[in-house]
Formats: structure tokens, sequence, C-alpha cells
């Protein structure tokens, strides 16, 4: 299982890559194994504030579907147009091709309050 150090984390299983005041966000290698094949996202929150821990979107796998939590405050910019036509992009690059939204952040301090690689490895038991 992959676990890039330069991302931060949540224990919902999203990871966060900060950019400045902006961030990216999906879902952890973890939790896209855990769905199985991801066969539709759907994001209805561009161009609204959501905040810390709010459902922003689901995803759906084959058996389930799943809540999407922002791991930030923040305004979603965009969602990642590419996963309408290719969900599985998720399976096979969670960390790349596979991210959800960008977002702009309104609070950076809650950066903080994220895991780093090696506590989302340990609260997985990988």
């Amino acid at each position: 299982m992959n676990f890039p150090s330069e991302l931060k984390y949540t224990k919902d299983h999203e990871w966060v890559k900060v950019e400045g005041n902006e961030a990216f966000i999906g879902i952890t290698d973890f939790a896209q194994k855990e769905l199985g094949d991801i066969v539709y996202i759907d994001v209805n929150s561009v161009g609204t504030e959501v905040a810390k821990d709010e459902v922003f979107g689901t995803v759906e796998a084959v058996k389930t579907v799943s809540d999407l939590f922002m791991p930030l405050t923040g305004s979603v910019l965009e969602h990642n147009a590419e996963l309408n036509d290719n969900p599985e992009l998720v399976n096979s690059d969670p960390y790349g091709k596979g991210w959800m939204v960008k977002v702009s952040l309104s609070d950076l301090s809650e950066i903080d309050q994220l895991l780093d690689a090696d506590a989302y490895q340990s609260l997985v038991g990988a």
C-alpha cells in the first residue's frame, strides 16, 4: 500500500495535498482498496464553502456508497471532471489522476490537525 509522505491524511481516509492556500483532496489507497471498484463519484459542492468534517460528496463502488468528508474548511473550486467518464482512476491512481476536488482553504491552521503518513499508516495497521 502507498502512503506518500508529502500528503496529509484524515481518520476518514481522505488525503490532502496542500499548495499554498489551496488543496487537492481525494481518498487514500487504503480506502479505494476497501471500497473495491469505484463506479461513480458525486460531488455537488462546487462553488460552496464546506466546513471541516462536513460531507462534500459521495463515492459509489460496486457494492456500497460512502460519504466524502471535507478534511479542511474551504470553498470547493472545482471537481475532477475526468472522473465523470473514468471513475476507475480513483482505483488506479488515487494520489494522482484520481483526485476529487480542489479547494481554497479558509483556515490554514486546520492543516496541523491532519495526520502525517506515518500516523495514517499506523491508523490503518499497515
